[in-house]
């Protein structure tokens, strides 16, 4: 049975992708029709007949008549389609809304069709369709996968429609031929509580020796997991043996009946696991799954710098990034493991490109997918079928290649993922890739870090914040930062350039064990989903990190380097 669903879903996949690669050639043509088409479907709505859509016959017409805009110009919209008023912003029935995070401000509310569910789905199995070939290239065969996402929504909108983390309406949403791919069954995902859900979830899969992927939204999850599975090892394998799910665990009557009724006991399973953890001191994924085939998380950005650590809990097992999305709109396919750049996802949304000379213009002009040049960056403008028009959610993106004329890019950081003592505005990518080489020459790993700016207004210096992974030391602290302003000079010129007389020496905070977990703590306790949350590597908020416990504190021109 499980062969059969594989061989089907991989070769739907391959179809989809095949599809896909023949449209990039003429990604032009794909474009326009698209607009055309959504445009042409809209025209009746509330918002397309203000907008006079029915008149809008080119691009550079649509262009010129709309201005870029931000989620606050959709919001009084939105906020009336949740009250369930139709027919507004688009023609079709609501049946989702994608809550985006929060983490970097307020929950927004995005609508869902299932035409805008079509065409996310469609980008899925494009995605999944060059996983497949990936796979096969290197002898890596698909098979029950780990995913610890939550099918819980969070409410419902005052007009009834249903709304949750854009994770959470992909389970929903997704069909139950899909749903077979899980190593537990559906109702695991039911479970309220993260770490209970993570719990059930690595109970079931352990179950299962030749699991073949894990998946998590982003890699942070990806090492929270691996956490989760050598701290509560012990509790895990008892349960694993015994056939139940731990009484620690404060689960409905009836769901633990379901889910105990679907667990079988593997008492020889539990004692080989039993044996690693015994003789290696720890369990890690790749100990308990030695066939994984490959994992799925986010690429790129921010991504990498907690990448770079999944070695020590994965081994040399390959990281497939699956879509560039987010829960306004989906951008891009990867196409190989171990790949930063996506192809623009040409038949998701309508694309336009703000060049950096024009980020700071009230209305900037944009240019189109195929006429961005190799080695630029931009932010990125989508219309699709959620009902958004010419939005700007603000992520930075280069420019690798092409694809055809596909472009593809590589998400570089997020709008409000800068910082400035100045005018030098030092992004996030900037501080990525000097951490990076500041735990290479250090020989060190840091469980996470964030650049903040000190409270001083007229002329503050960045502090560099860092909590120090389980079993290293930092030996040399002063050093390490005197490393991190090199660095930052050769990598970033407008910080080179004010360093000296406008920016003040850096500082070094080595915050206490689990200092990071308290923030986690803090920004749920905001409203931040637990299954989302992407901690800053840069920020300009200051109070951000208020109140961490601190090690030490570290200046240039201290003394010492102890």
């Amino acid at each position: 049975m499980n062969r059969v669903l594989f061989a089907g879903l991989s070769l739907f996949a391959r179809q989809a992708k095949g599809q896909f690669i023949r449209k990039i050639r003429h990604t032009d043509e794909v474009q326009k029709r698209f607009l055309r088409s959504l445009l042409q479907h809209h025209r009746h709505t509330g918002y397309g007949k203000t907008h006079e859509f029915s008149n809008i016959k080119t691009i550079d017409q649509y262009r010129e008549r709309f201005p870029v805009k931000s989620y606050s110009h959709f919001a009084p919209y939105i906020d009336r389609m949740a009250q369930g008023e139709q027919n507004i912003l688009v023609a079709d029935p609501l049946i989702f809304m994608n809550m985006t995070s929060g983490s970097t401000g307020n929950n927004k509310l995005i609508p869902v069709t299932r035409r805008s569910r079509k065409a996310v789905t469609r980008a899925t199995q494009v995605a999944m369709g060059f996983a497949v070939d990936a796979a096969r290239r290197e002898g890596r065969p698909l098979g029950k996968m780990l995913y610890g996402g939550s099918a819980k929504s969070s409410g419902k909108t005052p007009g009834g429609i249903t709304y949750g983390p854009v994770s959470t309406g992909d389970l929903k949403l997704t069909g139950g031929l899909y749903q077979q791919l899980f190593a537990y069954p559906f109702e695991a995902l039911q479970v309220d509580n993260i770490k209970d859900r993570t719990y059930v979830c690595l109970l079931f899969a352990l179950n299962c020796p030749n699991l073949r992927m894990i998946s998590a939204t982003f890699p942070i999850l990806a090492l929270q997991l691996a956490q989760d599975l050598n701290d509560y090892a012990e509790e895990l394998l008892q349960d694993l043996a015994a056939g139940e799910i731990s009484h620690r665990l404060k689960l409905a009557p009836g769901l633990r009946m379901q889910l105990e009724q679907q667990l079988n006991p593997r008492p020889q399973r539990a004692e080989q696991l039993q044996q690693i953890f015994a003789r290696e001191g720890r369990l890690t994924p790749i100990a308990a799954w030695p066939h994984l085939s490959f994992l799925i998380t986010a690429r790129g950005g921010t991504s990498n710098a907690y990448l770079e650590r999944f070695p020590d809990y994965f081994g040399e097992t390959p990281v497939f990034g699956g879509t560039y999305a987010s829960a306004e709109a989906t951008y891009g396919v990867h196409r190989d493991f171990n790949t930063d750049s996506v192809i623009l996802s040409i038949e998701s949304g309508f694309y336009e490109f703000i060049p950096e000379d024009q980020w700071d213009v009230e209305q900037p002009e944009t240019v189109l997918p195929w006429e961005v040049r190799v080695g630029d960056r931009y932010r990125i403008v989508v219309t699709n079928y959620s009902g958004l028009y010419r939005y700007d959610l603000g992520d930075v993106v280069e420019i690798e290649g092409f694809s055809g004329n596909a472009p593809r890019l590589i998400f570089r950081y997020r709008r409000g993922g800068v910082i400035s003592a100045t005018t030098e505005k030092t992004t996030e990518y900037h501080v990525t890739q000097v951490m990076q080489q500041l735990q290479q020459a250090f020989e060190l790993k840091l469980e996470n870090f964030c650049v903040t700016l000190s409270d001083d207004l007229v002329r503050p210096h960045y502090w560099v914040n860092v909590e120090i992974a389980e079993g290293y030391g930092l030996d040399r602290p002063q050093e390490f930062l005197r490393q991190f302003d090199v660095y930052l000079r050769n990598l970033h010129f407008s910080y080179a350039a004010k360093r000296d007389d406008q920016i003040p020496d850096p500082q070094l905070r080595i915050l206490e064990p689990g200092s990071f977990d308290q923030l986690r703590q803090r920004l749920v306790s905001r409203g931040v989903s637990e299954g989302q949350i992407k901690f800053p590597l840069v920020s300009d908020d200051r109070a951000l990190l208020a109140d961490l416990p601190i090690q030490v504190e570290v200046a240039l021109n201290d003394e010492s380097d102890s």
